[in-house]
């Protein structure tokens, strides 16, 4: 489970660490759903280097029972990297001790993942050895020469006009075979330093270096904390 830095929500605290309405942090309930799912054996979550926002901190911001190994399965920490893909390959990494077959890779700023949604990408990763959550587009994408200025002053040029009926947004977990994908981040981070390259997801990763990813239907509850109105419940 991958806490990028991101979007600040207001306020000092990092946005996995906010306490939501039911009294668990983003993180926690992140954690808590993927612990309510037997196949799930070991958790890997990707801490900042920053001692103010790193393991101690994610440890608060877990429900005590998870650490003290009472329930659920193992959770273990790992230092970030530079970049989201980065933090990735260090948890990756960290998880070739254990050899597990598959792996879900999360983003922990998505505290209401289910575990039915969980179980759908399991069982779909080990039919098709990837495998995404996406949902369909409810409004028309359109393709610009420029990256869209936010505030509004200077206008950019439509290139494509795409169907919304083949687009769809990306959400996580996103679930793989196991060996397959720590290989293809090898090589990600390879050609991220050769090329000046960057991959924006783990679809984009396995696609890039080992063949298709299946994708299944994501649910619109499972909603990615970016600004301060995405933490109301």
């Amino acid at each position: 489970m991958e806490t990028p830095a991101g979007a600040p929500v207001g306020g000092s605290v990092k946005k996995e660490y906010r306490l939501l309405s039911g009294g668990l942090t983003v993180l926690g309930a992140a954690v808590s759903a993927f612990a309510a799912v037997p196949a799930i054996k070991t958790i890997v979550i990707a801490v900042p280097a920053d001692p103010e926002t790193g393991e101690a901190a994610a440890r608060k911001a877990l429900p005590p029972e998870f650490l003290a190994g009472e329930k659920g399965p193992a959770i273990l920490f790992v230092c970030g990297g530079a970049t989201r893909r980065a933090s990735v390959f260090n948890a990756l990494s960290l998880l070739a001790d254990y050899a597990p077959d598959f792996v879900l890779i999360h983003d922990g700023a998505r505290p209401w993942v289910s575990p039915s949604l969980i179980k759908r990408i399991i069982d779909g990763a080990k039919k098709y050895r990837a495998v995404i959550p996406l949902l369909p587009l409810t409004e028309t994408p359109k393709e610009t020469d420029i990256p869209l200025d936010s505030s509004g002053t200077n206008p950019v040029f439509i290139q494509r006009h795409i169907k919304r009926a083949f687009m769809g947004a990306a959400q996580t977990p996103q679930g793989f075979a196991f060996p397959e994908i720590l290989a293809a981040h090898r090589q990600a981070a390879i050609q991220e330093e050769s090329a000046h390259v960057e991959f924006t997801d783990d679809a984009e990763v396995w696609a890039s270096f080992c063949g298709p990813v299946a994708a299944i239907s994501g649910e619109s509850e499972n909603r990615k904390i970016t600004f301060p109105e995405d933490l109301v419940c």
